[in-house]
């Protein structure tokens, strides 16, 4: 369970009548709601409110659950008045005065954020909106947010300290619950109550976008009502075990963090077993890495003669210092750049030039995810790729600008933006052995130090050709990715 569910379940438990015990002496509901009703009238003969329409009879099949004999069904307009805030002019607002106007993203729930863009009024403007002025015990809540998203009527009881440094005034869309009569912490806590929210957002109404709810609506919601005294017990109920939900909440988080992450790590785990050749056995039948690497030689220098790759640099020696640990005899360290051949992605003017079509997919780090490439965002016509590069089916894509590291293999020829650097392995290396690699922790942790120490972090082609890794026999190679893959699946599963 949640700490959100959990609170959900409390507040479901109060409403139900649940959550204590019920007193034979505690005065009804039935005497509160005459009270209710005498209270009323006697603020309509002074003037503080206005006399209110009958309310409509609340119907058996409207009532979702049982109470206790003595509590009442009463809808929401029966406990207190609503108030709509005003529509204050921002070109009236001024710089500081000690009348803030309290919009949507002051209220949340149980928080009056004072603090969050306040604006102000004068005082001429304040007295003359003077009955749009916040009161001790009033509760507030917000009417507007995203619709469909549930982000809104955020509800919260306004104490006085809260008053004490600013006289405060309403704006639209802040509704105001005032001359309660009944216990506010009580009713301020039955508010959030899961089948509460449920009718309200059921009611919502507004755009595409924006979410709206309405008084009358809202108004007319109904409230199991219990006795006075009782209320009051809810509420002291209420109060102890927040707290203690609040721990729970912080040990479920810590638990899901550390769950959140055990696939991760029990991954990672795997991938440097692999790198160390601890993953699978050593087959002493298998050809070694050392005449792996003099065929990778040859066949590097066939391609150079053939113009399909150009001849590089000769690469500094691995020292010991590079070598993070010890690896079986067969294996050799290598640098990337020994074991394929490496381009970085270029950008045609895509925006004219016919250079967009359906012939070859075009990559951006945005298509790269850690189980897949999207080939379908963008695609390169034959004029296009003549002024892109093209880059092999097998080949490794890592992201080399921002968010890098991020990897994957391709499974056809694609093209791909500047800011990807490519590595294709030749034909004596298994390209799911080097994803391995490149995925793999201590690899990773090579390219953020090799990166540029910008504000956006670079690693260019030159460092990533660097980059040393652990070459097992060819054979080996393709038993380790069948190893990580069966492990992936049961990983997956659980």
């Amino acid at each position: 369970m949640t700490p959100e569910q959990l609170k959900a379940s409390i507040l479901q438990y109060a409403m139900e009548g649940k959550l204590v015990k019920q007193d034979s002496n505690d005065e009804p509901a039935s005497i509160l709601l005459e009270k209710i009703k005498a209270e009323k009238e006697k603020l309509v003969k002074e003037g503080k409110i206005k006399k209110s329409k009958k309310l409509h009879a609340i119907e058996e099949d409207e009532k979702p659950f049982d109470i206790p004999d003595s509590w009442e069904w009463v809808r929401l307009e029966g406990l207190a008045t609503f108030i709509n805030g005003f529509a204050y002019k921002s070109k009236n607002y001024v710089k500081i005065s000690k009348n803030q106007v309290i919009r949507l993203g002051n209220v949340k729930n149980n928080r009056l954020l004072v603090s969050a863009k306040p604006v102000y009024i004068d005082d001429e403007y304040a007295e003359s909106t003077s009955q749009y002025r916040i009161l001790d015990n009033d509760i507030l809540f917000t009417m507007t947010g995203t619709r469909k998203k549930r982000d809104y009527f955020f509800t919260l009881i306004v104490k006085q300290k809260d008053l004490n440094s600013n006289r405060m005034f309403l704006n639209q869309r802040v509704g105001c619950l005032r001359y309660i009569l009944c216990d506010p912490d009580w009713l301020n806590y039955i508010l959030k109550s899961p089948l509460i929210l449920d009718e309200v957002f059921e009611n919502e109404t507004g755009t595409a976008n924006q979410g709206n709810i309405g008084s009358t609506k809202t108004m007319g919601i109904l409230i199991p009502l219990p006795p006075l005294e009782e209320q009051k017990r809810i509420v002291a109920k209420i109060e102890k075990l927040m707290p203690l939900v609040d721990k729970y909440a912080e040990a479920y988080n810590r638990l899901k963090k550390i769950d959140d992450e055990f696939d991760d790590r029990l991954k990672q785990s795997i991938l440097q077993y692999s790198m160390e050749g601890k993953l699978v056995k050593q087959n002493p039948d298998d050809e070694p890495a050392s005449v792996l690497l003099e065929k990778i030689k040859t066949e590097k220098e066939k391609l150079i003669q053939e113009g399909k790759i150009k001849k590089t640099k000769k690469l500094p020696e691995i020292t010991d210092e590079e070598k993070p640990f010890d690896i079986p005899d067969g294996w050799k360290w290598v640098r990337i750049k020994e074991i394929g051949y490496l381009q970085t992605g270029t950008t045609p003017s895509i925006g004219k030039n016919n250079y967009l079509g359906n012939y070859i997919p075009f990559i951006k780090p945005g298509d790269i995810y850690e189980d897949r490439i999207n080939y379908k965002n963008q695609a390169l016509s034959e004029k296009g790729l003549k002024n892109g590069r093209l880059i092999e089916k097998h080949s490794i894509l890592t992201v080399c600008i921002g968010s890098i590291g991020k990897s994957y293999v391709t499974d056809r020829p694609v093209s791909c933006n500047q800011q990807i650097n490519t590595i294709t392995p030749l034909q004596h290396v298994y390209y799911k052995y080097i994803l391995a690699c490149i995925n793999s922790r201590i690899v990773q942790q090579s390219l953020w130090k090799k990166a540029s120490k910008t504000t956006l972090p670079i690693v260019n082609r030159t460092k990533l050709s660097s980059i040393v890794i652990p070459l097992p026999p060819l054979e080996e190679q393709k038993r380790i990715v069948a190893k990580i893959e069966k492990l992936d699946y049961l990983i997956n599963q659980l």
